[in-house]
């Protein structure tokens, strides 16, 4: 039997890179080839060539905003803005269209009367809406008639209650286009400057403010913009969503001044009003000694009652902004907003910030002692008998009732609405003295029909 012929390895090898060489390919042959290969696959993973056309360009959704030198671009965006804003504008109905609709919904009004208010059914509310016109077409829905339907036996709503519904929304939606007029940023939040701007331009539409001398405008536009700021900007990032301005009631108190026949409770209740304005500018030039436009810690500390304690005090200069350790107007309205609206978070915020000396994000015992510390000697000062600290943070703590049984949070202070009390007891004699009288106050309130107060005036007579 023969034997059979063992291969040589060799040969094969040398074979075999021969013909690789014959079959290398260029690189320009290797990219052209891969991408024949990818747009064949990327195809057919897309469902094929004729099939998904809407998938063949992606829509844009990114716009970058021009840079400060590129003056065409940023031009033509501020057109393309007040365009928009003007097709917006021509969008909401005006006084004849408004007045147009009141008549059809008075002459649709389906009997019998609730009490003295005129009530539509939806066959009547549908009817009206397609005689009122396209403009009225978006509050003609089912959803807003089932809002304003409440507990009418026939399932009918008050046309009033619509009417206002109307006259709201047209409102809102005006405003927010005033509004938007001064982003310049078009980004739908207002800096500081434009809020300014925007107030010093409403200004002479305001018949409440019409007492004011022009000299006054830059202090009253900043007492009103800071308001703003201080409860809807608690990050001070500089700017606010013009949505916030919209959905607070500061606006809506700003824009009550049109009523010439303001009553003088309003106004002095308003802190828009001339009055309020002049009494906190007034204040601020009080407390002014030396008439340099600035307060150090020793004016300030007779603001008030001139009972807020020197620890407090201390804890205002480090923490606020000051110039050369002095504090000017804007720093002193947040000062002035924060002790004067005690109850709110924004507040409570400020202060609890200059409580938190060591920023731990909580009060514990050492900071709620190193406070009343400085209560306890102001009481001392008055020939009182100094009252225990055990006992205020023992009562600080039930009032509050924190989550952890040894610190006291923001959250805590908010959710226990506790947080004015809690606050006033640690940074004010007058607030600690209201709070330790509180049920012979009340007794005392009773005895005089509700009539009459009580301030640290009485504190020595105790």
């Amino acid at each position: 039997m023969a034997t059979e012929q063992q291969p040589n390895w060799a040969d094969i090898l040398k074979r075999r890179l021969a013909n690789s060489k014959r079959d290398e390919k260029s690189e320009e042959e290797n990219k052209s080839e891969e991408t024949e290969l990818f747009s064949k696959y990327y195809t057919e993973w897309k469902g094929g060539s004729n099939s998904g056309s809407s998938y063949k360009t992606i829509p844009r959704f990114y716009y970058r905003l021009p840079a400060e030198d590129e003056v065409l671009l940023q031009k033509l965006r501020e057109e393309s803005r007040a365009v928009f804003l003007q097709r917006k504008s021509r969008e909401l109905l005006d006084n004849e269209e408004l007045q147009n609709l009141w008549f059809l919904l008075d002459k649709h009004q389906v009997p019998p009367l609730t009490g003295e208010e005129a009530m539509i059914n939806y066959e009547a509310y549908l009817e009206v809406g397609e005689k009122a016109g396209s403009k009225c077409k978006k509050f003609f829905t089912a959803r807003v008639y089932a809002k304003l339907l409440h507990s009418d036996p026939y399932g009918r709503i008050s046309i009033m209650q619509f009417f206002n519904y109307v006259m709201r929304k047209v409102w809102l939606h005006q405003t927010r286009i005033g509004l938007s007029l001064y982003d310049v940023a078009g980004q739908g939040y207002l800096r500081e400057s434009d809020l300014e701007n925007y107030i010093l331009e409403l200004i002479p539409t305001l018949p409440q403010l019409d007492g004011l001398e022009k000299s006054f405008y830059s202090f009253y536009v900043c007492t009103a913009v800071r308001k703003f700021f201080f409860f809807l900007d608690p990050l001070r990032t500089g700017k606010i969503k013009i949505q916030d301005i919209l959905a607070c009631s500061f606006l809506d108190d700003l824009l009550e001044l049109r009523d010439e026949e303001l009553s003088k409770e309003s106004q002095d209740s308003n802190w828009f009003s001339a009055p309020s304005a002049l009494r906190v500018y007034g204040q601020y030039l009080n407390l002014d000694k030396d008439h340099n436009g600035m307060l150090s810690k020793e004016e300030l500390s007779r603001y008030g009652t001139a009972t807020l304690t020197s620890v407090f005090l201390d804890r205002v200069f480090q923490e606020c902004l000051t110039y050369e350790g002095e504090m000017d107007y804007k720093t002193y309205l947040d000062f002035v907003l924060a002790l004067e609206n005690r109850k709110e978070p924004a507040a409570l915020q400020y202060i609890f910030k200059l409580l938190d000396m060591e920023n731990q994000g909580h009060l514990n015992v050492f900071s709620l002692n190193y406070f009343f510390r400085a209560i306890q000697e102001q009481i001392k000062l008055h020939g009182q008998e100094p009252v225990s600290f055990q006992d205020v943070k023992d009562e600080i703590f039930d009032m509050v009732k924190p989550k952890d049984p040894f610190k006291i949070t923001l959250q805590d202070l908010v959710n226990s609405c506790q947080g004015d009390t809690v606050v006033s007891i640690l940074i004010d004699l007058n607030g600690f003295w209201t709070y330790e009288n509180r049920e012979v106050l009340v007794a005392n309130d009773s005895d005089s029909g509700g009539v009459g107060g009580s301030s640290m005036a009485d504190f020595d007579d105790t």
